[in-house]
């Protein structure tokens, strides 16, 4: 009787999460808020336009925000998830959101939830860097609390193991794992992240890690917030080159070159790397697929007047 409460129990959450998923769409503001998407689409582009890294920042952003409780904007509240080792001192991209939501308030007033600005800014920043765009479902509602439990956020280090562990653990496949991956073609990763790799690890191009250790000195603490770009080939595109990367034992991350190193999921890395348009499917999928993580729907949360705080 215990299993079959269990088995019960795992399935209602399963179609919870079904139906929230289902009360989200694509035309959800076409009524309320006709021009919210192209006010986003506007403030996104402007951003980017003027520091490329932004559009990895508010792709990371959203990443972050839907891997902890769910696509609820929780991760933009002050404080809590943006203190958390995993986020603190390399989160960025909070002003631009905060930016776009004044604007968004301007013509539609609590209409717009900072939820759904931070996702149409995700599609957003990648098609401003030369990559594919999807329809995003919207409808998401703001959290009224944030965690700081980032647990769910995969490390750096990471195994595949690890990985698909944690992706799964999001009803996200193996395919959307190594897809989602891929937003590493864009952004940058500080030093203590990557220096065990380039001292420690033998599956890296020689030269690849030799051009890197001057910024990443071994001692800990020398250099530990040093950047480097996560795709050294076109560090502001949005390509498939980060899978040719890995092809060479050039990908940045412990868990970048895990997916290319003997594993199951090296075909997938290699379909990437020869086809820009399999990739930019995937990663497609993926993404609306990682957008609809537990979202807040209908009349859960709230529409917050500012995405950094609660409305009082």
């Amino acid at each position: 009787m215990a299993s079959a409460s269990c088995i019960s129990l795992v399935l209602l959450v399963a179609l919870a999460a079904t139906a929230a998923s289902a009360q989200l769409s694509s035309t959800f503001y076409d009524t309320s808020c006709p021009r919210a998407l192209a006010t986003i689409k506007s403030g996104v582009t402007a951003a980017v336009s003027s520091n490329p890294r932004m559009g990895a920042s508010l792709l990371r952003l959203h990443f972050h925000d839907c891997f902890v409780n769910g696509c609820d904007a929780s991760v933009l509240l002050s404080g809590n998830e943006q203190n958390a080792p995993a986020n603190a001192g390399s989160l960025l991209g909070f002003g631009v959101i905060d930016n776009i939501k004044a604007q968004v308030e301007a013509i539609c007033k609590q209409t717009v939830s900072c939820a759904d600005i931070l996702t149409v800014a995700a599609r957003d920043s990648v098609v401003a860097l030369g990559g594919p765009s999807w329809t995003v479902p919207l409808g998401r509602r703001d959290s009224t609390s944030a965690t700081g439990d980032t647990g769910d956020l995969p490390a750096p280090d990471s195994s595949v193991a690890q990985l698909q562990a944690a992706f799964s653990k999001k009803n996200l496949n193996t395919v959307d794992m190594v897809a989602l991956s891929g937003a590493h073609t864009i952004g940058q990763a500080q030093c203590l992240n990557f220096r065990d790799r380039l001292y420690n690890e033998t599956n890296i191009d020689t030269a690849f890690a030799t051009s890197l250790k001057a910024n990443c000195p071994r001692p800990t603490g020398s250099g530990d917030r040093s950047l480097a770009p996560l795709d050294t080939t076109t560090p502001n595109a949005f390509d498939n080159a980060y899978y040719t990367n890995l092809l060479s034992q050039k990908g940045l991350l412990h868990s970048d070159q895990v997916l290319f190193n003997n594993a199951a999921t090296d075909n997938t890395v290699r379909n990437f790397a020869s086809s820009a348009a399999a990739f930019s499917s995937a990663f497609a999928t993926a993404m609306v697929k990682m957008g609809n993580i537990e979202p807040l729907t209908g009349t859960q949360g709230q529409i917050r007047l500012s995405c950094s705080k609660v409305n009082s």
